[in-house]
């Protein structure tokens, strides 16, 4: 899509109807990064949390979906308002939100992996995610995260002139996928890469399932509640891979109607990236106890710092 496409597409639709779903993004989205990142500072100011392979690696989503978050809403603040930018800029900046937007599918990998290791291995878990080869972890899903766009800034450097990156256009990622067959092969990787994704999680699903159904007491608490959170990070991996199915079906959808394209486009992105990055704070935050109690403790400091300044404020006048 060039940029007189894009000018016609803005132009046939409704400013009210724009400014309503533009409106309900900003609802939806600053409130989860507001979340995420009262968390993120829970986890930093609490030491017993910083040890713990789970929560490490929990602490990547947060940084990962806030910064998804701030871009994504970036980039529809841009298409909405019809504001143009350079190609030269948008691909840096593709980059590294494409590599925010791997970040949480890799991580459930690492998440469950951790889980299986806990619940079936016990007595391996502290050598096998010990505090220093969870980092080494997280640096490897990081990594994995940001090859795939990466590869396709090289396919793109390979195929366009340097006055590509002087044209004006719209920040989204299929401005990096110029052929027909670098879009085909995207595709594929993709289903490649959550196919890979899945057979892991069903993997630790079942094993678990097996340590639930044999184990009794404490033990069997454990497994039960190891085999819910399995369950929502499956659902939340469904949710990732019809985002990823999203921009096929766009684009199909915006030859027959635009007006339904945008439609299609605004409740995509409120349903699938926002709805399933707020799984893991779910999982991860208010359904785990310690951390919950984590949260509702600095909170509570917080409160205590803040109405401390207050009264010196009020003496000083």
């Amino acid at each position: 899509m060039n940029s007189s496409s894009n000018a016609q597409l803005l132009k046939s639709n409704d400013q009210t109807y724009l400014n309503i779903t533009m409106s309900l993004v900003q609802v939806l989205v600053w409130p989860f990064i507001s979340i995420n990142l009262f968390m993120y500072f829970t986890f930093r100011a609490k030491q017993t949390l910083r040890v713990e392979p789970r929560y490490l690696l929990f602490a990547q989503t947060l940084l990962a979906d806030s910064a998804l978050f701030l871009m994504t809403n970036f980039s529809v603040i841009t298409i909405n308002q019809y504001r143009l930018l350079p190609i030269g800029f948008c691909i840096p900046f593709l980059i590294v939100m494409y590599t925010f937007n791997q970040v949480s599918p890799n991580v459930i990998v690492a998440m469950c992996l951790e889980r299986y290791v806990a619940i079936c291995m016990p007595l391996r878990h502290v050598n096998i995610f010990s505090p220093n080869r969870t980092l080494i972890v997280i640096a490897i899903v990081w990594l994995v995260s940001f090859i795939k766009p990466f590869i396709d800034f090289l396919i793109l450097l390979s195929v366009v002139s340097q006055g590509y990156f002087k044209r004006l256009n719209f920040c989204y990622y299929e401005i990096m996928l110029l052929a027909k067959w670098h879009m085909m092969l995207r595709g594929n990787l993709n289903i490649m890469n959550y196919l890979a994704i899945l057979v892991v999680l069903l993997f630790c699903y079942g094993s678990i399932f097996r340590v639930a159904r044999r184990a009794s007491g404490k033990d069997k608490n454990a497994a039960a509640k190891g085999h819910r959170t399995l369950l929502l990070h499956l659902l939340q991996l469904f949710l990732c891979t019809l985002e990823i199915i999203c921009p096929y079906v766009e684009a199909r959808v915006m030859e027959v109607d635009v007006e339904i394209y945008l439609i299609l486009r605004y409740f995509n992105f409120l349903a699938f990236t926002i709805l399933s990055r707020a799984i893991i704070p779910l999982i991860y935050g208010f359904r785990d106890e310690k951390f919950y109690a984590a949260m509702k403790t600095y909170a509570c400091k917080r409160n205590h710092v803040s109405s401390r300044k207050l009264n010196l404020r009020q003496c000083a006048k």
